[in-house]
């Protein structure tokens, strides 16, 4: 007996095979694509309007309406970028995998980046906080200040979008936009209520339902950016429906609601002369060449 198990001994198991996880790249599809073309559209469409309501109105007042206009332009530019497949990038990290008692290995998960919609913003938003600063009549300190910490918030977006998972970097830098929003909501919100009351009772009215309005959106920004691109919770096609709609309610609905609401308020007028309305005369031109006749 014991010479059969000498001869016949139990076969050697073959060791497990580790297959690696292939790398994962969570990129656009067919709706966040559509949404992207609905949104260029919307944005191309208000430009338009916007333009045309600025005809009815003398060039001296046309401020809120050269404003209005420039940001959902260079919204329509950006739409068109992320719709086209341009102005994107991949972050990409590292995702360990285990596999009980045999070694662990690794694979990248790569995250669709569109950083058109940062410089976007970086646009876009200070000249939505000029809107409402000219409405308040807040003073150029205050309203440098508040467009200054307002591109600080979108920029550390931007890095904390292109950092590195499970760091402090790309939360740090999440904590530091928020805070520079902060800032935005004092320069603008508190100070700037506080001068639009002082203006009128219907200046104070109006500031303060479209700044709510706009404070009320931009905070959700920042929510769908920590489900978004933050902890990769939510898919790009969902990311990209989520900030279409903010977008459209933060600038085609907000500026049709300005530029109609204004209109009402005579007090809320920016008159420009000068150069702005008139351009260059030749009153006060001094003509290389003509000589005194009285030397």
């Amino acid at each position: 007996m014991m010479f059969e198990d000498y001869k016949n001994p139990d076969p050697v198991k073959p060791l497990p095979t580790i297959v690696p996880t292939p790398d994962e790249y969570q990129t656009a599809g067919h709706n966040g694509f559509t949404a992207l073309w609905v949104v260029f559209v919307i944005m191309t469409a208000a430009s338009a309007i916007f333009a045309g309501l600025s005809w009815k109105i003398p060039v001296s007042r046309r401020l809120y309406h050269v404003i209005t206009t420039l940001i959902t332009i260079t919204a329509a530019l950006s739409y068109f970028a992320m719709a086209t497949g341009d102005a994107t990038s991949f972050n990409c990290t590292k995702v360990k995998d285990h596999h009980g008692k045999l070694p662990s290995t690794h694979h990248q998960l790569c995250r669709q980046v569109y950083y058109a919609r940062y410089i976007d913003w970086a646009i876009t938003t200070p000249l939505l906080l000029l809107d409402l600063c000219l409405l308040a009549g807040v003073d150029g300190a205050h309203t440098g200040m508040a467009i200054v910490a307002d591109l600080i918030m979108v920029l550390t977006g931007l890095f904390a979008a292109f950092g590195k998972d499970h760091t402090a970097q790309k939360w740090g830098w999440y904590t530091i936009g928020c805070v520079a929003y902060l800032f935005v909501i004092w320069h603008v919100a508190i100070h700037g209520g506080r001068l639009a009351r002082a203006r009128s009772n219907s200046v104070g009215k109006l500031f303060g339902s479209l700044a709510a309005f706009t404070l009320i959106l931009w905070t959700i920004y920042p929510i769908v950016w920590g489900v978004a691109d933050g902890a990769r919770k939510v898919s790009v096609d969902t990311e990209i429906i989520l900030y279409a709609i903010l977008d459209v309610l933060a600038k085609p609905v907000f500026g049709l609601w300005l530029l109609l609401a204004h209109r009402r308020i005579p007090e809320t007028n920016v008159e420009l002369g000068g150069y702005w309305a008139h351009g260059l005369t030749s009153e006060g031109q001094i003509r290389i060449g003509d000589d005194d006749e009285g030397a």
